[in-house]
């Protein structure tokens, strides 16, 4: 090189490189140069190590970068001559710097590391699987939350070995025996009913040969099971024809399964019972009796093949309360729950899924949504996540909520002792509920809807808070702007770094037949423990809500729940 020729200086280039179309997994190529004024002679050994290290980079192209004007060397920028005549613009650039790098690498450090984990072994990956959701219109009100109660077993209506049809009658659980189980204080039950669109459900294939039953999703249920006749003693009028189980598919009371499932009752020796017998109370005081049955399940995976396996769920010949009106639409409940019984966890065990479970609810009326059962379709980006808590008297999905807003108007969580309440996400409640206090505060607040011509009609008894609108209304979208967001904080009560899940007015209200506005939020002081706020199906609309009992956490992000979508990159790096 002549003494007089200047050496190359970069003044800034960035080149993105895409993977080679036959291999994706391989991903981008950023390189970039750094931005400088003074000129580092290279030695030639330099030079070479360089050229070496580049040719090691098979979806890189190098590209010489260009060399400045002769003109005009001056052209360049330097950082160093910015901040070299005020020390204090420096460090107050380095300080700014350094929060935005500390609270980036907080919101996207699991992130990246979700990402990069996700390009890698993807052929071992376990599978995941999509089913279709649809509304029942006009049900009537539901609050799951079930469990496990003591069986009568002297008192079984029937027995599927014996095929016995007699009509003994069965001694239901009564509150007393309710806190023994379960801490979850009075139940006592709900009513009303849903408007526009009651509880969402799927459809599962059992059996062979296969045959199609409709279930309600529901997170707050541990159990799987399905109206059979065993013979049936008290079942509803369902969409299918009654499940059939043979001997060869009853579960014995010896089984892991049913070990798993009577974990909670009391000790009983049976050393002659063939059949594991069960009963499930939930918290609107329906309840369901049956037998534990083993059949095939048939399930098509998001690739589009078919995957075949034996699965443990409930035959149900006894169903009590509200279940039998809720069930003229549907055959039984698809369990969802953290428990080792709920389909997730069984197919989890079986090496099948990763144990994730995914719902989306759409808020159109005349959409349905989906769920989905592994993680193929829990996006890397975007979510807001809370842990999970732990617990070993409950499988709920439940977590810590922090604060409560009504608009800007902070609502009482209800604890004396803790400025922190508890949260569960069940998508097997119609509604959602809140503790005594916040509900009062609520509906307090909600009174200034007064000021514009609301008027409390007391004579629509749809549900306890109705108002006629000053004007004909035909959906929530008509009066939506006279009622407020709800938004529930978790996390950190620092609004910058908490995690909030929004509640726009068409995720607590509904239209009733007299065409009033309703508030789908009601009284949870004797619901569960009273001291926990429940999210329902009116709530969870229009969210993509995930539970990760892999990683033990609770996530969600806006939806029109449209179609699921795979989520295998980030969006600004998506090509």
């Amino acid at each position: 090189m002549d003494s007089d020729e200047r050496p190359q200086q970069v003044t800034g280039v960035v080149i993105i490189t895409l993977p080679p179309s036959d291999n994706p997994s391989l991903g981008k190529t950023i390189t970039a140069f750094t931005l400088t004024n003074d000129v580092f002679p290279q030695s030639h050994q330099t030079q070479q190590r360089q050229q070496q290290e580049e040719q090691t980079l098979p979806t890189t192209q190098i590209l010489t970068p260009a060399p400045p004007s002769a003109q005009n060397p001056q052209r360049g920028f330097s950082f160093l001559a910015l901040f070299s005549d005020n020390p204090r613009k420096l460090l107050g650039f380095l300080g700014i710097s350094l929060f935005a790098l500390l609270l980036y690498s907080s919101a996207f450090s699991n992130t990246f590391v979700e990402l990069r984990n996700s390009n890698n072994d993807d052929d071992e990956k376990p599978q995941s699987f999509i089913f279709p959701l649809y509304h029942k219109l006009g049900a009537d009100l539901e609050l799951k939350l079930g469990r496990f109660v003591d069986v009568d077993k002297e008192n079984l209506v029937a027995s599927v070995e014996g095929g016995a049809t007699g009509t003994q009658k069965i001694n239901k659980l009564v509150a007393s025996n309710a806190a023994v189980i379960d801490s979850s204080g009075t139940i006592l039950p709900v009513r009303g009913n849903v408007y526009p669109d009651g509880l969402y459900f799927t459809y599962m294939l059992v059996g062979n040969p296969q045959r199609r039953y409709f279930l309600d999703i529901d997170t707050g249920s541990d159990l799987t099971w399905i109206q059979c006749d065993a013979p049936c003693s008290s079942c509803a009028k369902g969409a299918n024809p009654l499940y059939k189980p043979t001997r060869v598919n009853i579960v014995a009371s010896k089984d892991l399964m049913c070990t798993e499932v009577q974990k909670n009752q009391k000790p009983q020796n049976c050393e002659t019972c063939q059949q594991c017998d069960y009963e499930i109370e939930y918290a609107d005081r329906s309840s369901s009796l049956g037998v534990l049955a083993r059949d095939e399940l048939h399930l098509v995976t998001a690739n589009g093949s078919t995957t075949n396996l034996d699965v443990v769920f409930g035959c149900a010949y006894d169903q009590q309360g509200i279940l039998l009106n809720t069930l003229s639409k549907t055959d039984g409940i698809l369990g969802l729950s953290r428990a080792k019984v709920s389909l997730p966890s069984q197919l989890a065990s079986k090496g099948i899924i990763n144990n994730v479970v995914g719902h989306c609810l759409a808020t159109d009326v005349g959409a349905s949504g989906y769920m989905f059962l592994g993680d193929d379709f829990v996006p890397n980006w975007g979510m807001s996540w809370v842990p999970m808590l732990g617990s070993p008297s409950t499988e709920f999905y439940h977590t810590q909520i922090v604060k409560i807003n009504y608009g800007s108007s902070s609502l009482s969580l209800g604890r004396q002792h803790s400025s922190i309440g508890r949260v569960v996400f069940d998508s097997g409640s119609s509604y959602t509920y809140f503790m005594k206090q916040a509900y009062a505060e609520l509906v307090a607040s909600l009174s200034e809807v007064s000021e514009v011509g609301f008027i409390q009609d007391v004579a629509d008894t749809t549900l306890p808070m109705c108002w006629q609108a000053p004007f004909p209304i035909r959906s929530i979208k008509d009066i939506k702007q006279f009622f407020k967001t709800l938004t529930l904080q978790f996390g950190s009560k620092w609004w910058i770094i908490s995690k909030r899940f929004h509640i726009p007015p068409e995720g607590y209200l509904i239209i009733s037949k007299k065409g009033n506005v309703c508030l789908g939020i009601l009284d949870g002081s004797k619901v569960h423990d009273g001291s926990t706020i429940i999210l329902g199906d009116i709530s969870l609309r229009g969210q993509l809500v995930v539970y990760d009992n892999e990683k033990l956490k609770i996530g969600w992000t806006q939806s029109d729940c449209a179609h699921p979508r795979r989520f295998k990159s980030l969006p600004f790096v998506e090509g």
